[in-house]
């Protein structure tokens, strides 16, 4: 049995260890209540049992524990140039035994572990049982999802991984540009500048796992709005991004309506 209550609690009291006057870390906080949120909402769009629904909420809250080391440490949330953020969020779990505070059935540790190792990967593990899949890609397309709402909630600024402080003024470089039309889920690391960035998070649709999820973005018109905030300045980064929005709305459609279909 889960009892979430119980995992909220302990989250509180583990979180308070943290400067939450810092920007950086109230925004993580507020992404991992959305995230346990969204894995919630996805969960019950698969009709899983409740619990099930409740598992995927644990891990939505747990699976970026691991940031808050990573930004009192480095300051940073860049995994490039500091460390694997899902893999130290298991170590805080599992290496200092954290996790018995959230959940006290041990039966459950395999799966979270699974799921919030991989939400960061840029492919799953191979190897996972049915039920560790499950929940490893409902935790990616809930994280993914919340990604979405949170640049539009909050400045740019606060999402950068190279420090730029007005991403408007930089240019996509085109290797980016070609990926995205091409589908292709990219890593952070291929970024030159925190306007890839931008064009490599929208890829994240690339890697949705859901047909709710993908409803979601779409109902929520969060690439295009995404689009509108980012104003690029330079007029080829601008067309660039527009036909950027195109193709995303053009990909989801083609994906619902498959998935509608099957």
């Amino acid at each position: 049995m889960i009892d979430l209550e119980k995992a909220r609690h302990y989250f509180k009291e583990y979180i308070a260890n943290y400067n939450m006057e810092e920007p950086r870390i109230a925004l993580k906080v507020a992404h991992m209540y959305h995230v346990a949120e969204d894995a919630k909402t996805i969960a019950k769009s698969l009709n899983l049992p409740e619990e099930e629904q409740d598992l995927a909420e644990l891990i939505g809250l747990l699976h970026d524990i691991g940031r808050f080391d990573q930004w009192k440490f480095y300051e940073t949330y860049s995994d490039k140039m500091s460390i694997d953020h899902g893999q130290k969020s298991v170590e805080v779990l599992f290496g200092d035994k954290h996790i018995r505070g959230f959940v006290a059935d041990e039966k459950y540790d395999s799966i979270i572990y699974k799921a919030i190792n991989n939400h960061n990967k840029l492919e799953i593990e191979k190897g996972l049982s049915e039920r560790e899949m499950l929940h490893a890609k409902i935790v990616r397309d809930s994280d993914n999802l919340d990604i979405f709402r949170s640049l539009l909630a909050h400045p740019l600024e606060e999402h950068t991984h190279m420090g730029s402080k007005d991403v408007s003024r930089e240019i996509l470089s085109s290797e980016i540009f070609e990926d995205f039309k091409k589908e292709k889920i990219m890593l952070y690391a291929k970024a030159k500048s925190d306007m890839d960035i931008m064009v490599v998070i929208m890829a994240h649709i690339y890697a949705i796992n859901f047909r709710e999820t993908l409803k979601l973005i779409q109902e929520n018109d969060y690439i295009r709005r995404f689009v509108k905030k980012i104003d690029a300045k330079d007029a080829d980064t601008r067309e660039k991004l527009e036909k950027i929005a195109d193709y995303a709305v053009e990909y989801m459609e083609r994906k619902i309506n498959v998935k509608n279909e099957d």
